[in-house]
């Protein structure tokens, strides 16, 4: 995603807004655990400050998920604000400030900002109705304390 950075460059401007909109590939999505990603939009503005080069954006968009239990795809709306430099938000992102002579790619930064918000887990609303206990079973939750350890017992000798 390129940013002209012409204009800014030459003085002629003092920040350049910009509106983009991005479609990922299956490619890029296969080393996480996103399904989809849809409608990513980027709002945002580039300005100098100090000598360098600094973004403001928001990035918005919808993830889609696996769920936690039936494993349907689930839509999961997501926002996210940047307000950084931008050389330090490449070098966060892990990848070398390229240097298009006029503009900047400032995909790397967005990617990284994405999955940074990937929640652990999503439970469709369906899921949310399903019986979780059977005959000799139940789904253990996060909420769940008891404990059905052997060397419970052991503990109550340390005390």
């Amino acid at each position: 995603m390129l940013i002209d950075i012409t204009k800014l460059k030459s003085g002629y401007e003092s920040s350049i807004a910009f509106t983009k909109s991005y479609t990922f590939t299956k490619e890029e999505l296969n080393k996480t655990e996103l399904l989809d990603l849809k409608d990513v939009q980027v709002d945002g503005v580039i300005d100098v400050q100090y000598d360098t080069y600094h973004i403001e954006a928001t990035i918005s968009g919808i993830m889609v998920l696996p769920c936690a239990i039936t494993l349907e795809e689930v839509n999961y709306p997501f926002s996210v604000s940047i307000d950084e430099d931008l050389e330090e938000s490449l070098q966060k992102a892990e990848k070398k400030y390229r240097n298009y002579e006029n503009s900047i790619d400032i995909l790397p930064i967005i990617w990284e900002n994405i999955l940074m918000e990937i929640p652990m887990k999503v439970v469709s609303d369906k899921a949310k109705e399903i019986h979780l206990e059977g005959d000799g079973w139940r789904l253990i939750t996060n909420g769940d304390t008891k404990s059905n350890s052997p060397f419970e017992k052991l503990n109550d000798l340390l005390k």
